[in-house]
């Protein structure tokens, strides 16, 4: 059995794989990835999801609230309970550690960084949608988009493996139970219905338009790109 020193250390050197590089396209890219602002239109892109395929308002307004339920279990606890508890040093804080991180543009965040509000954010919208839709493409987007968002935070050195690991397990936890209690919801103010169709998911949703938002996505990446490209030639 590793002892925490060992565990610590372990951490140090994935760390320091996944920390920075000599590419200020990558720094340019990671920097646009981990905004918040970013993903706006994917955000939007889920409403539009969600408004165009569910029939009454009391459908949207608690689908909107479990989204919102899933933010709120997870940065809350992340940011407002466990970071102020735990009182772990991020990599670009850390006193012994932080000179030898690489670091873009000063970033460097809060003190504290256990475990990673973005890891668990992100992940818990994408668990919650990806079983409220049911579409493997999605789910396949979503899941890569948390990913992304979780290598980010380790390229600009602002987490652990370790807080990434722990805030996508927090992440996971908070989408199922979200949608569990969702589904006691919904079932209360809609018919159980199964649809089978090759337009539709089996919950109801158009392939088309996940086909839109997933094209939304694409558009979104090809900002990203440009961005890196553009601090690269700055």
């Amino acid at each position: 059995m590793m002892d925490l020193n060992t565990l610590m250390e372990l951490d140090r050197q994935i760390l320091a794989f996944f920390n920075g590089s000599d590419s200020l396209f990558i720094d340019g890219v990671a920097l646009t990835l981990t905004s918040a602002l970013t993903w706006i239109p994917l955000y939007l892109g889920l409403l539009y999801i969600v408004i165009k395929n569910n029939e009454t308002m009391a459908q949207i307004v608690l689908i909107t609230c479990c989204a919102l339920l899933c933010l709120f279990l997870a940065d809350g606890l992340a940011d407002y309970i466990i970071k102020p508890l735990v009182g772990r040093w991020r990599p670009t804080n850390d006193p012994i550690i932080k000179y030898s991180i690489d670091v873009v543009n000063n970033y460097r965040e809060t003190k504290y960084g256990f475990f990673s509000a973005h890891a668990a954010n992100t992940m818990s919208i994408a668990v919650f949608f990806s079983m409220l839709v049911r579409s493997r493409k999605l789910t396949i987007v979503l899941l890569s988009w948390s990913l992304l968002n979780c290598w980010t935070r380790m390229y600009l050195g602002v987490h652990y493996p370790g807080d990434i690991l722990c805030g996508l397990v927090w992440g996971v936890t908070v989408g199922l139970f979200v949608h569990l209690f969702y589904q006691r919801i919904y079932f209360k103010i809609s018919p159980k219905l199964n649809y089978v169709s090759t337009q539709y998911t089996s919950t109801g949703y158009s392939l088309a338009d996940i086909d839109v938002l997933i094209t939304l996505v694409m558009f979104v990446f090809c900002y990203i790109i440009i961005r890196g490209m553009l601090v690269m030639n700055l």
